[in-house]
This record gives C-alpha cells, sequence and structure tokens, in this order.
C-alpha cells in the first residue's frame, strides 16, 4: 500500500523531507490510522548546481509542497527538486508525459513523472536521432570550486509511473522494469554512480486499506486483476512516456547559475528542432 505521497528531493535532504511529509500527511488526515505510516522520499544528487551541504530544504517547504499540490498540468523543469539537476549537460529537472489506452483496449491511462538528472551529452538521443553530438556549442556546466568529480554523465534520473488500471504488486513491478527502456531511448545508460530509481503504483483497486491499528478490517478483500495477455500495451505506454517526459524536463526547464557561478544551461527548443531536421536530411 502507498500510504503517502512521493516526495522527491536532493541526496541530504531525504530525512527532513521524511519527516515534513510525515507530519504534514498526519495533520491532514488525524485519527485512526495516523499511528502508522511509510512515507516514500526519493533523491537524486544535485552537488554540481546547489550547496547541498548547506541544508537549504526545510520542512516549510515540504508543507508548501503538500498545500499547493492539485490536479490539473505539472509544472516542468527547474522546479521543486529539479531546481539543481542537470541533463545530459543542459539544464534537466521534472518532466512529466502520459498515455491513453483506446476503450478497446481498457481505456487505462498511464502517467510519467521523471526527475531527470543523468545522462552524458554524446549520447542525447531524441525520436532516435543523435542530436546531443550536434549541440557541443552549449556548454557543459562546471564542477565545483575544487572538486576533481567529471559532472559528465553522472547522477541518476527518477521515474514514478501512476496507472489507473488495476494491476496487482508484481504487475506494477513489471511496469516499472520498463521504463528503463524508455530512459534507454533518450540516451542514458546507467552509469557508475547512477542511483536510478523506478516506482509503479496503481490506482485500480482504490479503497482497500493497509488496516490501522485497532481497526477491525473486513477478512477479505475483492479485488480486480488485469489479464497479464492484456499487459503489453501498458508497457508501451510506459517507455514512449517516460521517453517523451525526459524531453519536457529538458525542454522545460531555464538556463540556471548554481553554486560558485556554475551554469547549467537550458536546451532551447529552436536548437533541439534545427538538430532534429538536420538528422533527418
Amino acid at each position: 500500500m502507498l500510504t503517502t505521497p512521493v516526495a522527491l528531493t536532493n541526496t541530504h535532504s531525504v530525512g527532513v523531507v521524511r519527516d515534513a511529509l510525515l507530519a504534514a500527511v498526519l495533520a491532514a488526515e488525524p485519527g485512526p490510522g495516523s499511528e502508522w505510516s511509510l512515507p516514500v522520499v526519493a533523491e537524486t544528487w544535485d552537488g554540481v548546481l546547489n550547496d547541498l551541504n548547506g541544508f537549504h530544504v526545510r520542512p516549510e517547504h515540504v508543507h508548501e509542497a503538500f498545500a499547493a499540490a492539485s490536479e490539473g498540468p505539472v509544472d516542468e523543469g527547474a522546479v521543486g527538486a529539479g531546481t539543481g539537476m542537470i541533463c545530459h549537460g543542459f539544464k534537466g529537472g521534472i518532466g512529466t508525459a502520459s498515455r491513453v489506452q483506446p476503450e478497446s483496449e481498457g481505456g487505462h491511462t498511464v502517467g510519467v513523472l521523471v526527475l531527470a538528472n543523468h545522462g552524458r551529452r554524446q549520447r542525447l538521443t531524441v525520436n532516435g536521432a543523435p542530436v546531443g553530438r550536434m549541440l557541443d556549442d552549449i556548454p557543459l556546466p562546471g564542477a565545483p570550486a575544487g572538486g576533481s568529480a567529471d559532472p559528465r554523465g553522472a547522477g541518476s534520473i527518477i521515474v514514478i509511473v501512476a496507472t489507473d488500471a488495476p494491476l496487482l504488486p508484481h504487475q506494477c513491478a513489471r511496469l516499472a522494469q520498463r521504463a528503463g527502456l524508455g530512459v534507454g531511448r533518450v540516451g542514458g545508460i546507467g552509469e557508475h554512480t547512477s542511483g536510478d530509481l523506478f516506482l509503479c503504483f496503481a490506482t485500480g483497486n482504490r479503497g482497500m486499506t493497509a488496516g490501522a491499528i485497532g481497526e477491525v478490517a473486513p477478512r477479505a478483500y475483492e479485488i480486480t486483476m488485469l489479464a497479464d495477455a492484456h499487459i503489453t500495451p501498458l508497457f508501451e505506454a510506459v517507455v514512449e512516456a517516460t521517453e517523451e517526459a525526459i524531453v519536457n524536463a529538458l525542454l522545460g526547464a531555464a538556463t540556471t547559475e548554481g553554486r560558485d557561478g556554475i551554469v547549467a544551461h537550458a536546451l532551447p527548443g529552436e536548437r533541439l528542432a534545427q538538430a532534429l531536421s538536420a538528422a533527418a536530411r
């Protein structure tokens, strides 16, 4: 059971975000069930742009994000946890995309949100075209002052997959695995130091509860399970939406100056269009 929202942050802020997320959930839903929860917090390292040892993420930021969460379009690029992220040598961050199946295949929706902080410039591929090697004139971010690590290609990506299809946990795991294929389409290979994380949850059996402490739960729940013979279209949706979400993270981000004057340059949409056109010739 997923008992809380999924929170994303940088590597050294997992603890404060975990505690603040739990506090926000308990404040929003006091009473039975509040004695136990398992907050879900995921991280990627943003130490090129961010002074992450300054512990700048505080509980009030989590509470503000929790209160501001709503339906509708999701902000993309250098927002929230994406503020300090770098993707394929450009400014990265949050990206989203979705696919809706035709009614003949169930009519289910698959949504993907990425925190893109990974990849080398030379491997960047969009729609099958090797565009990264055509964009070398756009400067790469540097390393922090006094640092020796080469930031190119280092980093991670988090992919959160959500669907309204009625899936069981092992089926969610199978969808999550397909996110890696979408990452690979854009040129990510899961390099050393890439702590890539893929998580899928399904709401098709929403209404069940884990059973709060002291709560009288029914002896059994009735659930619906999508037949495995019909799951392949969901796999395809995850791969396509992951690929698009990474590109959207790149195109949604603005050039950002971080610590020590280090700059991560945005990927302008017109430059990507020119590279795609040149690759098609």
